[in-house]
């Protein structure tokens, strides 16, 4: 018969033998991150994402004390009305949501069955801002017996804006949590082979369908105020690196495809040059025909559908141009798909 220390003993080895051990069976969960979109036109539901959006510190690195009365007073007493009818024009009407939550569902929609021989690999997707809410998605992982996330905030080219947000964002959620996954994020893609061919494809394919051939291609990507970059934020060398290589993967030189930066906000300098000017300038120089892609937007969204399929285009129009097109993005094409499963796949190794 066992004494009592014997028993005192054995009974922590016991219990934690009782506790479920981790195995290569364990689930992984795969989330795509995106920037995040309202859930309505309307005053309030604008109000609350402008809010969300501009109150983060990634996004506006002013002082609080300086930055909040400026935001809750002038800003969002007048920008939820304007943004608000700005995405009423593309608003998806038959699903009552905003084209970058159809098309990034839709990205998770198709790399779930394309992952069907990981049969411990579950797919879901997240906004940075409004809905589905990080949070909410890391939980729902969890609870499906994720022991493990690849998070893939979906991002060509990094920055603090964008990709380092997005991953602060599941990490506030994780901190919240008793048991956390084990995580991995996927890595800025701005040179990855299949992501550079992928653009290629998609550009020379709706060139195609033109009955024009452009002057110039624009490549045109989200801008970012300059300090930040002049602070060590890579995201513009990160894009100069993606047209470099888009450049030559369709062999065209400098003055056939050019890069430039759009969407500023407020009175400081971003990166230049600005998209708006430059088609302006390029019109007033006897440019009639141009095509503008977007290679840092991976789903087609309010500034690519609105501000240059709209502003831009009339900016380039009524300067002098003639003919003008919007290259769609990668969105949930064959094309764009072959990237996210091809970065996917690799990230989950050693897990799938």
């Amino acid at each position: 018969m066992p004494s009592a220390r014997t028993a005192v003993a054995e009974a922590p080895k016991k219990a934690a033998s009782d506790a479920p051990l981790a195995s290569a069976k364990d689930k992984v969960g795969i989330m795509l991150l995106n920037l995040g979109t309202p859930d309505g036109t309307d005053y309030w539901p604008m109000w609350r994402y402008l809010r969300e959006f501009l109150s983060d510190p990634r996004i506006i690195e002013l002082n609080k004390a300086i930055w909040y009365p400026i935001l809750y007073g002038l800003v969002l007493t007048t920008r939820p009305q304007k943004s608000g009818a700005n995405y009423a024009r593309i608003w998806n009407r038959e699903k009552n949501e905003s084209p970058l939550h159809t098309f990034t569902r839709a990205q998770a929609e198709k790399l779930a069955p394309a992952l069907a021989d990981l049969p411990n690999v579950t797919v879901d997707w997240a906004m940075r801002y409004g809905n589905p809410s990080t949070g909410s998605v890391a939980e729902r992982l969890v609870a499906q017996g994720c022991d493990r996330l690849l998070a893939f905030p979906l991002y060509p080219q990094y920055s603090a804006t964008t990709t380092a947000t997005a991953n602060d964002q599941l990490f506030r959620a994780l901190a919240k949590m008793r048991r956390a996954p084990a995580v991995r994020s996927v890595p800025p893609y701005y040179a990855e082979p299949v992501y550079i061919e992928a653009l290629a494809a998609s550009i020379e394919k709706h060139l195609a369908t033109l009955d024009f051939e452009p002057e110039v291609v624009i490549t045109s990507y989200h801008g970012i105020p300059k300090p930040y970059s002049d602070k060590g934020d890579p995201y513009h060398a990160h894009c100069l690196e993606t047209t470099r290589l888009l450049r030559e993967k369709l062999g065209w030189d400098e003055k056939k495809m050019i890069a430039t930066f759009q969407s500023r906000f407020g009175a400081q300098e971003w990166l230049q040059p600005y998209t708006d000017k430059t088609v302006e300038r390029l019109a007033k120089e006897g440019v009639k025909r141009i095509a503008i892609v977007n290679p840092g937007f991976s789903v087609d969204c309010i500034e690519t559908l609105d501000e240059i399929g709209r502003e831009v285009r009339d900016e380039f129009l009524h300067a002098g141009g003639e003919k003008f097109s919007h290259i769609p993005c990668l969105n949930d094409s064959p094309e764009g798909m072959t990237v996210i499963e091809t970065l996917v796949r690799r990230e989950l190794a050693g897990w799938a």
